[in-house]
């Protein structure tokens, strides 16, 4: 164990001292030392030319603050070239005077060994004026301030940038916390709480090629278009962020000056190949696919989701669980594009009577009972029952999920608001929606059945995948279905 020398000698002495046992001892002892060196320091003023001082003859004895990238293996910390891009104030401000969490499960140089660094702690103000002077000198060139605006992140974005972030790997060493847990491999640095620590340019510009900043260190380079990439830091900027506030692309200057006109040129360029030129549902694709396009000549577009609808078209159906054959057009028709035919399709197609949608059948609505081929659950499912008590709280729960809050989307949309499958979406898909009312149908089906179709959709038609939704409250769902079989 390495004495510690007295606060009576130079500077200078103390951290060649502390450079000469940097190889041999362990992370844990020489970050202790540099606390205690200084503490003994009389350099500690809150002022520029102090904190200058400080990260040239005491933080660079740990950190690398000039020359090219190297490899992590050799470098005894993370390098700070670029801290004054890469780090948010607030946040760098609240590490250095030991508020926030450690960076690393485990010691930067696991190669070395496996305990946790400990970091100096300073005073506030201290902290203060070293993350002020890092920010002013040591800016990244290659960062380009505002490539990436974090106000425009959309919720749909963040969900893809969740999935992808686990699709390429990066959970591979990268810890993020999902339902109070922290997962991933814990081998480099957590960021659980990513948002609230980066700068969102910097982050992006890392994540274009990782090796340019520590290159041979085990960091990967994606196979990611630049709309992954974008996806992906989005999410991490949401992370460790109270009530994250996305964006509304519907809100944006584009829907303000929409056009029906160039929407239905749009329309016909792109839609109609499925939907037909007329919405009916019959466009030369249609022949081949499964389930078949929407029948936009019988939706009412202006009671849709204002969000449903822009995420279908810009993101394409799988997105919100729809078919995968409806491609997601935003990159190739533009954000003004979407709002264009999002304009005509609200001023063309406004729907049909009840009456006429609901077709024939002896039921309350629409056909009774209601054939249909859908697949049957897991035995273990077929035979489960609602382990919810059947009463007034769990039904009126229910009902708020089925009426407006389910998502991707609310279950009247499709279903119709009394259950009898004409609701504004329902009356153009093929085949219908299940017409809950009818009890002849609806007596066959059990509970599990029914829990294992809404969590897990309905291939061949257009029932999508409930997968978020918390298994407490699909089974309130069922219940408030029960209540609507006649």
């Amino acid at each position: 164990m390495m004495e510690v020398v007295s606060g009576g000698e130079d500077m200078k002495q103390k951290l060649r001292l502390l450079a000469k046992v940097m190889g041999t001892t362990s992370q844990v002892v020489i970050l202790g030392v540099c606390v205690s060196l200084l503490a003994a320091s009389p350099l500690w003023a809150a002022d520029e030319r102090q904190a200058e001082m400080t990260v040239k003859d005491v933080c660079s004895t740990c950190h690398k603050f000039q020359g090219e990238p190297v490899s992590r293996f050799n470098l005894k910390a993370p390098d700070l070239m670029w801290a004054g891009s890469k780090y948010q104030h607030n946040w760098l401000v609240g590490f250095l005077s030991g508020k926030e969490k450690r960076l690393y499960a485990k010691s930067y140089r696991w190669d070395q060994g496996w305990e946790p660094t400990v970091h100096v702690t300073l005073p506030e103000d201290q902290a203060e004026a070293i993350a002020t002077y890092l920010e002013k000198q040591f800016i990244d060139p290659r960062v380009q301030v505002g490539a990436f605006d974090v106000s425009k992140v959309t919720k749909k974005e963040a969900e893809f940038g969740a999935v992808a972030y686990k699709e390429h790997a990066c959970i591979g060493c990268h810890t993020i916390e999902e339902n109070g847990q922290l997962v991933g491999g814990p081998q480099s640095i957590d960021l659980a709480e990513s948002g609230m620590r980066y700068n969102p340019d910097w982050l992006y510009r890392f994540a274009l090629n990782p090796q340019d900043f520590t290159p041979h260190s085990g960091e990967f380079l994606a196979d990611a278009t630049d709309f992954g990439v974008r996806a992906i830091v989005g999410y991490l900027m949401t992370l460790g962020v109270p009530d994250f506030k996305y964006h509304d692309p519907w809100t944006s200057p584009e829907f303000a000056k929409a056009s029906v006109d160039r929407g239905k040129v749009v329309y016909k360029e792109y839609c109609s190949q499925c939907h037909g030129a007329t919405g009916e549902g019959d466009g030369p694709a249609a022949s081949g696919l499964s389930p078949q396009p929407a029948v936009h000549a019988k939706m009412a577009f202006d009671k849709l989701p204002v969000e449903y609808l822009y995420n279908v078209i810009y993101h394409g159906g799988r997105s919100v669980g729809k078919s995968p054959t409806m491609p997601y057009w935003g990159l190739t028709i533009g954000q003004q594009g979407v709002a264009d035919v999002m304009a005509y399709l609200k001023a063309t197609f406004k729907g049909v009577p009840e009456s006429t949608a609901a077709g024939t059948g002896t039921g309350p609505s629409g056909m009774c009972p209601q054939p249909r081929k859908t697949k049957r659950a897991p035995g273990t499912f077929r035979t489960m029952t609602n382990p919810l008590p059947d009463n007034a709280a769990n039904i009126k729960a229910g009902e708020t999920l089925y009426q407006q809050t389910a998502q991707p989307l609310a279950c009247f949309n499709c279903h119709g608001a009394k259950g009898d499958g004409q609701g504004p979406m329902g009356v153009a898909l093929n085949p219908p929606p299940r017409n809950f009312t009818c009890g002849k149908t609806m007596r066959d089906i059990s509970d599990g059945q029914m829990f294992w179709i809404i969590k897990n959709g309905s291939k061949g038609t257009g029932m999508m995948a409930f997968s978020n939704m918390p298994d407490s409250q699909i089974w309130q769902l069922i219940h408030y279905i029960r209540t609507l079989v006649k």
